[in-house]
């Protein structure tokens, strides 16, 4: 597909703005009838159904790739793409070898199938991401980098399997342009500061011209716009930057796959402004969130106004990150109904279980999030955090909310803290309902700074002495 500027349809970005965020209110009128909270579970899992695809298979080596480590694949998989879209669907089966590649740009109806024991590396040329594609980066909508794996307005489409796909995320390469400690001229820094002033100054998004030598990292796969989307089994690896990144999709199935990345901003799974997502028994060992859950930032975010509803985290383990699972900081256009049950959480590198973060530029609203039947062997920081002043702090005038948020069964067998929430005077998080948990090995007492309606049923937190402390 030519994603060149001149074929991007703004008539067709506002129809289907507006039709996401018309199926979204639905949603929203059919979550505020009596089904609340768990028992709107089940609904939500049925309207999630992982795509199936005619049983055709398309060998990447019968256009030209070779699994070699070193013969440019990325003409081979644009063909064999091609012609299995064109074909009426199937697997893009990528063999066992070691393949490189540039960008992958996915079609309705092909499962890119990744069998076990094959690589697919990808290039750390930025050149092969180009031309710049329509994305959001870090939550503002923009033309960038494509990302290494890509589908724009697609239906019907997969990554299956049991092999590895490598993103050659390094110090060397995609790293460095985070611009930590000015060791490189090569930084994001300028490019990201332009772009939040594009988002805040409503500058239209073809105007936003990103790539080339701007560093914006690209992300590793992200379906935009996209209906029916599955993940399964496969292993991503050294992300330039996110891993996953689901924006403006709906029916979205998540199941099995493991991230590892410990480099900057590798999220594992960040889906934005999405309808209906299933991550299932996945592992992530990340060098920042292992889930982020996303809706656009600051002006940009309210310009889209589309929320994150219906996402479900069940049986998945986390070890390093910042949040095992986070909602935010980019979270404009709202969350809503989170679910997360059954799932693991542990490392002294991972810092808190669930993490609230958001402020008064961002404002945006978190309702209805569940959490029950979690194990947490350790975090570093809180079990639990709610952070209204998250970097720039109480500094705008987009107050946010967060209410109905419940944690049951929870045990924790070491953090810094159990509970740590910080809200506003004027806006208290509200109905904060915590249920038979257990935090042990706790070095200090809870901080609750401004809770309207908390309810703690059987919670015990147990502190660890100054001498147990040494």
């Amino acid at each position: 597909m030519d994603f060149k500027l001149k074929q991007i349809s703004t008539k067709m970005m506002k129809v289907f703005y507006t039709v996401l965020l018309i199926c979204s209110l639905v949603i929203a009128q059919n979550e505020s009838s009596p089904v609340t909270g768990w028992d709107a579970l089940p609904l939500i899992l049925n309207r999630i159904s992982p795509p199936t695809f005619p049983q055709k298979d398309f060998d990447v080596t019968a256009y030209g790739a070779r699994g070699d480590g070193k013969t440019d694949c990325t003409e081979a998989f644009k063909k064999a793409i091609e012609k299995c879209n064109a074909k009426g669907g199937g697997r893009v089966v990528v063999p066992k070898g070691v393949f490189l590649t540039g960008a992958i740009h996915l079609k309705s109806n092909v499962n890119l199938h990744v069998s076990k024991d094959a690589v697919i590396k990808f290039s750390v040329d930025p050149k092969k991401y180009l031309p710049v594609v329509f994305v959001r980066w870090e939550g503002v909508e923009c033309m960038n980098y494509s990302p290494l794996i890509y589908a724009f307005e697609q239906e019907n489409i997969a990554i299956t399997g049991e092999g590895v796909l490598d993103g050659q995320g390094a110090e060397e390469n995609w790293w460095k342009w985070k611009g930590k400690k000015g060791e490189s001229k090569e930084t994001q820094k300028e490019a990201r500061k332009r772009l939040i002033e594009m988002g805040e100054k409503n500058i239209p998004v073809a105007q936003r011209i990103f790539g080339d030598s701007s560093y914006l990292r690209p992300n590793f796969f992200v379906p935009y716009r996209c209906k029916n989307v599955l993940i399964k089994g496969v292993t991503f690896k050294d992300s330039p930057m996110w891993f996953l990144h689901p924006v403006l999709c709906a029916n979205v199935a998540i199941i099995g796959v493991t991230t590892e990345g410990q480099g900057p901003n590798n999220d594992g799974c960040d889906p934005e402004s999405c309808t209906d997502v299933l991550i299932k028994n996945c592992y992530f060992n990340t060098g920042d969130d292992c889930i982020a859950i996303k809706s656009g930032r600051n002006n940009d975010g309210r310009r889209v106004n589309v929320p994150c509803s219906n996402i479900i985290v069940q049986g998945c383990r986390m070890k390093n990150g910042h949040g095992g699972v986070s909602l935010g900081s980019e979270l404009s256009g709202g969350i809503r109904n989170i679910f997360a049950e059954d799932d693991t959480m542990d490392s002294p590198n991972l810092d808190r279980m669930l993490r609230i973060k958001t402020n008064s530029i961002r404002g945006g609203f978190v309702e209805n999030v569940f959490f029950r039947n979690i194990k947490v062997g350790q975090v570093a920081d809180a079990v639990m955090q709610i952070d209204f002043y998250y970097e720039e702090g109480d500094a705008g005038n987009f107050t946010p909310l967060v209410q109905n948020v419940e944690l049951k069964n929870i045990i924790s067998e070491k953090s810094k803290y159990g509970v740590w929430i910080k809200a506003y005077d004027r806006a208290p998080a509200t109905n904060i309902t915590i249920e038979h948990c257990t935090f042990n090995n706790v070095l200090e007492s809870n901080v609750i700074e401004n809770v309207k309606n908390l309810s703690m049923v059987n919670v015990k937190t147990n502190l660890l002495t100054a001498k147990e402390q040494k």
